[in-house]
């Protein structure tokens, strides 16, 4: 009866680790050999695992990434450009933190979305907020937001997700209000959050595409400055195997 009572007491302040760490620990012989300290040690062992899966689990549901991707499957090889030093290096959050920018380029089929979910899956486990979307469908859905007037409101929750992955950046010609939009954009993250970009047009065309010289070089100020660059190399992994980035 007290365990019982125990295990309903847990559950209701929502110690669901525990509460079946302790229903596990209640049925094997090797714990009643354990120490009150050892046991106890266990179940909050349990309840931290318990609780950082839960939050990593909720914060890959907002995310909404593209691809189950992590760094741990990144391919390497000297053929695809991508240094496993750069790599590790990203993978500590710490230009997240700092506000800095990543800026994946290549051909398609190279593995820039394969690369990006995985650095979003990584910012996840380390307890950030992510979100992906796709320019040209995130673009549009800001051209409406001007028309229903909640553009405002729109780029102030962007503005406080911690990493903003935005893919296919540079797929097809940009309006001009869709320019001053990602302007806004980027001076609400710019040294504040994290923001990485993928594009099949490599950098140096990136000033031609945007147009507007004024508009572009701000743009291209925030963003490019001080950005971590890869650009992807080799063929298509399409066309051998799902790509693992």
């Amino acid at each position: 009866m007290l365990m019982q009572q125990t295990l309903t007491a847990l559950r209701h302040l929502k110690l669901t680790g525990m509460a079946q760490a302790l229903e596990e620990q209640a049925t094997q012989v090797a714990c009643a050999e354990l120490s009150f300290e050892e046991r106890s040690a266990l179940l909050l062992d349990r309840e931290m695992a318990s609780r950082d899966t839960r939050r990593l689990t909720r914060l890959l549901q907002l995310a909404r990434l593209r691809h189950p991707a992590c760094l741990e499957d990144l391919d390497y090889r000297p053929s695809r450009g991508l240094a496993r030093a750069q790599a590790a290096g990203l993978a500590s959050g710490d230009w997240i933190r700092h506000g800095q920018s990543v800026i994946a380029t290549g051909p398609t089929g190279t593995g820039k979305t394969w690369l990006a979910c995985a650095l979003g899956h990584q910012a996840c486990r380390l307890g950030m907020t992510v979100r992906y979307l796709r320019v040209p469908r995130f673009f549009e859905e800001l051209r409406i937001s001007h028309g229903d007037g909640s553009f405002t409101r729109r780029l102030s929750q962007i503005a406080k997700i911690d990493l903003l992955i935005l893919d296919d950046f540079a797929l097809s010609p940009i309006a001009p209000a869709s320019r001053h939009d990602l302007l806004e954009l980027l001076d609400d993250r710019i040294g504040h959050r994290g923001t990485l970009i993928t594009s099949q047009l490599p950098i140096a065309h990136w000033h031609e595409h945007l147009g507007d010289p004024t508009v572009t070089d701000a743009i291209l100020d925030r963003l490019v400055h001080g950005a971590h660059k890869i650009a992807l190399t080799g063929e298509s992994l399409r066309r051998t195997r799902a790509p693992s980035a």
